[in-house]
């Protein structure tokens, strides 16, 4: 069977570039419109005379209509009056038996006359994405998990209630068909409709064109943003693929995947800002954690030797590209291992990962060529400063000429007065080093002021025995030889309180139960935290972390009002006042006299949030911007 079909302008997909909908001819059908007629970024289509407020069913719920936009409105209500009268717009008894791809990989190679000698039948379900009438013929774009297909529907083939109901089709229905499968003229691989059923019935147009979205509708309506954009189904196919690889990855290697907890008395493993939440049935605040990896070291305590975790952590600071307040990490301890066996594993790791997503190691991230080809570029913190910073030899160990230089690269630079070494040293490497980092490059060595986690350098205790790993100018992974004597663990977190009681609301907190557990005795170890969205932005060319999360946390948007208060908008969330936020579990820092005393928990200090700098992130609607220094430095990993 040959479908003439000649004489229509046609696209890639095979259907027309006319994209209107066919009006049917059916009383039901009568004020059709097209589907997708609002304009660009918005969702007001055109008014078209709805009903009035005499005509709305009266089993459409209380409060539903209010605030509809009018096209969308007339739809509900049309939609209403069909289910009253018996019509089924949502069933659940449609089960499809073959998939688009499915379809396309055992018939892309026949040729018409083959399809016609063998006349395959195959019943599928998907999406209608474009719509085309003809005379007595419908043409269908239908689009399903794995792909699209077309469709053909013709009145004379087909019974009356099945064609009533292809004329009564709206783009983004989604419908299950059966038919038998043939080329059109001009090679379209089609499915020539024999059955059709209504599987649900869709309300809201979809847009016309997927640049008709801009990038806070497609954030706020990912379920949009995936119906319209095939490149965004494919990232997130790629971050699945990523956290199987890594998952196999470590399994491989003898790593046991364990869960650990999400709230937490005490925040720690980083340096960081934590959010705080309630638990009533304990009477108690506890913190969304910031990091996993006290629990974890905790493991190795008890005698789990290499373990890992894939999970969330939850970090109460800025938004940009880079930074995201929730987002996923991946952390890894082994025990007798250092962080230069880490490096080893690490090439090994990505330069796989690579491999097995993109199908070679050498990718372009953002114009820029890199590869994940082992053994990767290895450089201390004070050399990296000097030969790749530009600085000065001096400001490896001078206050004044670290700072003379960060005048020299930010003149408008503000650093507080008095600042210490370690923290001019940060801030010219986020100007001068990190952004230069294409290649992957371990940056070795860090100060041990910057890393109360990590096990000394034997051989310069100002050191650390840690390394961070950066790729195309961003932080992937971070990891060091973990510090388990208890004595100066204490002495750390002892520093670090003495900061917070100073005003540093991003310094740790004392952990007296997880030096309770070194005292047990925790075997040597390394242990490594890999940001899995930044990794994956890498992997797929996203240019924001928030391209590589399917729900970004958003400022609340105010949908359509209900008259009737029965399903109020969410309001906009006003900032508690410093006097009405909860009080922490913070615990103050010891006297130098209370080092030996009993492990007993302090009183709670409260705690208290600045309010936001007036400064923005372009683009970010008001949301404060991450700070200068990334606040992970002392921690695992970054958001």
């Amino acid at each position: 069977m040959t479908v003439d079909i000649r004489e229509f302008s046609r696209d890639d997909s095979g259907l027309s570039r006319d994209d209107s909908v066919a009006v049917a001819p059916d009383e039901d059908r009568e004020a059709a419109a097209p589907s997708g007629a609002q304009g660009p970024g918005t969702d007001s289509p055109a008014p078209t005379g709805g009903p009035s407020e005499t005509e709305i069913p009266a089993s459409c719920p209380q409060g539903f209509l209010d605030g509809l936009p009018p096209l969308i409105r007339d739809l509900s209500v049309k939609s209403i009056r069909r289910r009253e009268e018996g019509a089924r717009l949502y069933p659940n008894t449609f089960r499809p038996e073959h998939s688009t791809a499915e379809v396309r990989a055992e018939f892309g190679d026949c040729t018409n006359d083959v399809l016609a000698e063998r006349k395959p039948e195959r019943k599928l379900a998907g999406r209608i994405m474009a719509c085309r009438a003809h005379g007595k013929s419908v043409f269908f774009t239908v689009q399903d998990p794995e792909g699209k297909i077309q469709l053909y529907a013709r009145r004379d083939q087909l019974p009356r209630e099945i064609w009533d109901l292809v004329t009564g089709l709206d783009i983004g229905d989604i419908v299950g068909v059966a038919g038998t499968v043939f080329r059109t003229r001009t090679g379209e691989l089609t499915l020539n409709v024999t059955g059709m059923e209504l599987v649900t019935k869709s309300l809201w147009p979809l847009p016309e064109k997927f640049h008709e979205m801009d990038v806070e509708m497609r954030y706020r309506r990912r379920y949009v943003d995936l119906i319209m954009n095939e490149q965004v189904r494919r990232v997130f196919a790629v971050r699945s693929k990523t956290m199987d690889y890594l998952r196999k990855f470590m399994g491989s290697k003898g790593f046991l995947e364990v869960e650990t907890p999400m709230m937490h008395p005490i925040p720690g493993g980083a340096n960081a800002l934590p959010f705080v939440t309630r638990h009533n049935a304990l009477k108690m605040d506890l913190y969304l954690r910031v990091a996993p990896e006290l629990y974890l070291k905790r493991l190795l305590v008890g005698g789990m030797g290499r373990v890992f975790e894939i999970n969330r952590n939850f970090r109460n600071e800025g938004i940009s590209v880079k930074h995201n307040p929730e987002f996923t990490m991946m952390e890894f301890y082994q025990s007798y291992a250092d962080y230069r066996m880490l490096m080893e594993l690490t090439e090994e790791m990505f330069s796989g990962l690579a491999m097995e997503v993109a199908g070679t190691t050498s990718i372009t991230y953002q114009g820029e060529r890199t590869s994940f080809r082992a053994p990767f570029r290895r450089i201390s913190w004070k050399d990296a400063l000097v030969q790749i910073g530009g600085a000065p030899p001096e400001a490896a160990w001078s206050s004044d000429a670290a700072a003379a230089y960060l005048k020299v690269l930010d003149p408008a630079d503000e650093t507080r007065p008095g600042a210490g070494l370690c923290e001019l040293q940060e801030l010219i490497f986020d100007l001068a080093v990190e952004k230069k980092l294409v290649n992957p490059t371990f940056v070795t060595n860090y100060p041990t002021e910057m890393s109360p986690l990590a096990r000394r350098n034997e051989a310069d205790p100002s050191l650390t025995d840690r390394f961070e790993l950066f790729i195309c100018g961003r932080e992937i992974a971070n990891a060091f030889s973990e510090l388990n004597d208890p004595v100066d663990q204490y002495a750390r977190f002892a520093e670090q309180a003495a900061k917070r009681e100073a005003g540093d609301q991003e310094g740790m907190y004392l952990d007296r139960d997880y030096v309770r557990a070194l005292m047990y005795g925790m075997p040597p170890a390394a242990g490594e935290g890999v940001g899995v969205d930044r990794l994956v932005m890498l992997l797929t060319d996203s240019a924001s972390i928030r391209d590589v999360i399917l729900f970004p946390q958003m400022r609340p948007e105010s949908l359509w009002a209900p008259r009737t208060g029965t399903a109020e908008e969410v309001p906009p969330q006003a900032a508690p006042a410093p006097e009405a936020l909860p009080a922490p579990l913070a615990l103050t820092a010891p006297a130098p006299e209370a080092l030996t005393a009993p492990f007993a928990l302090t009183a709670p200090a409260p705690f208290a949030l600045t309010a936001p700098s007036a400064r923005t992130a372009p683009g970010l609607r008001g949301m404060p911007p991450p700070p200068r220094r990334e606040a992970w430095v002392s921690g695992r990993r970054p958001t």
